[in-house]
């Protein structure tokens, strides 16, 4: 074959796909098939050329997309069906090995108004800062989403509870110690976890995080900026008001939030 044909085949190789594995093992065997006194050696190579081509083009056009619908364009984080795609098959894994997982459900505290005083350009730059900055506090193989608006979730496989709650600890401190910077203003602001754990708190998502949120609701009652782990006091959600109507925050200053 060709030597485009075979650039294009070790790009594939490269990949590593299953869609591009695939197409590779069936060009090998087309490949090996091919003799070089065949009459239709030719037109079979001007055939297959274009016909890889296209295949592998078509596979990367859907990583892609699979890429575009599990993850957050602002953050570059999981979004929240990316978080479930990813999770779900941690939390599969903890249940067969017998291993904790954790959950994180992380709000920031008060940053609608960023919002109101420096415009949705700085929240957004607050939001994408934060995840870079949570990133390089978390492991490789902990699932990290933004779950929605300004809300964050962590899903830690293989750890305790204890363990989880002094990284919950440091990320609430990393966020509250270091103001943000958007064009050369410092904007300092502070944000409360709720964490729960698998299996102590629920051995499906959907109680883990209820179990998680109420926990966080419980941070915020109590003051805001901190770190609380199911279960909380009763064992059930009272209900999360919206920021305004609900937990009055105190007065703050021009740039601390």
């Amino acid at each position: 074959l060709g030597s485009g044909l075979e650039e294009v085949l070790s790009s594939a190789l490269l990949s590593a796909d299953d869609e591009l594995g695939q197409i590779v093992h069936e060009i090998d065997e087309i490949s090996k098939a091919l003799k070089s006194d065949a009459p239709d050696t030719e037109s079979l190579r001007v055939a297959v050329h274009p016909a890889v081509w296209g295949a592998v083009k078509q596979a990367l056009l859907d990583r892609e997309l699979r890429y575009l619908a599990l993850t957050d364009d602002l953050t570059c984080l999981y979004n929240r069906r990316g978080f479930f795609a990813a999770a779900t098959q941690q939390l599969k894994l903890a249940r067969r090995n017998n291993q904790g997982l954790l959950l994180f459900f992380c709000d920031f505290d008060g940053l609608k108004r960023i919002n109101d005083s420096f415009g949705h350009t700085a929240g957004d730059e607050v939001l994408a800062q934060f995840a870079e900055r949570s990133q390089a506090m978390l492991r490789d193989e902990d699932v990290f989403a933004r779950y929605g608006g300004e809300e964050f979730v962590v899903a830690l496989p293989d750890a305790g509870k204890a363990e989880a709650v002094k990284v919950a600890e440091r990320l609430v401190a990393a966020i509250g110690q270091t103001p943000f910077i958007f064009r050369e203003q410092a904007i300092s602001l502070t944000a409360s976890i709720g964490v729960a754990a698998f299996p102590a708190d629920g051995l499906v998502w959907l109680r883990l995080f209820d179990q998680a949120d109420a926990a966080l609701y419980q941070a915020k009652l109590f003051g805001r900026n901190q770190v609380v782990a199911a279960p909380v006091a009763g064992g059930k959600w009272p209900g999360r008001a919206p920021e305004e109507d609900g937990i009055a925050d105190p007065a703050p200053s021009p740039v601390s939030f």
